[in-house]
């Protein structure tokens, strides 16, 4: 008798719980914003410091040669040169 009214009780139980759904933030911006942990900061090509958080990458250039880059920069730039 005890188990099932153990069971009855957990059964009972189950819908009793209810989380509260989160709440969108009203700041359109706010939810755009990337979370992103860790990072560096580089000298980019043109003398300005860059954060960056991807690797950083060689790729070639169409006169010739190679070029170092940073990944994921913050701002709008996905690639940024980097100084030597």
């Amino acid at each position: 008798m005890k188990l099932f009214a153990t069971l009855l009780l957990s059964v009972s139980l189950q819908g009793f719980y209810r989380f509260p759904q989160a709440k969108p933030p009203s700041d359109p911006h706010v939810a755009q914003r990337p979370v992103r942990k860790g990072g560096r900061w580089y000298l980019a090509d043109n003398g300005h410091a860059v954060y960056c958080y991807g690797p950083v990458r060689v790729l070639p250039q169409p006169e010739g040669g190679l070029q170092r880059v940073a990944t994921f920069c913050q701002g709008e730039r996905n690639v940024v040169p980097l100084r030597d």
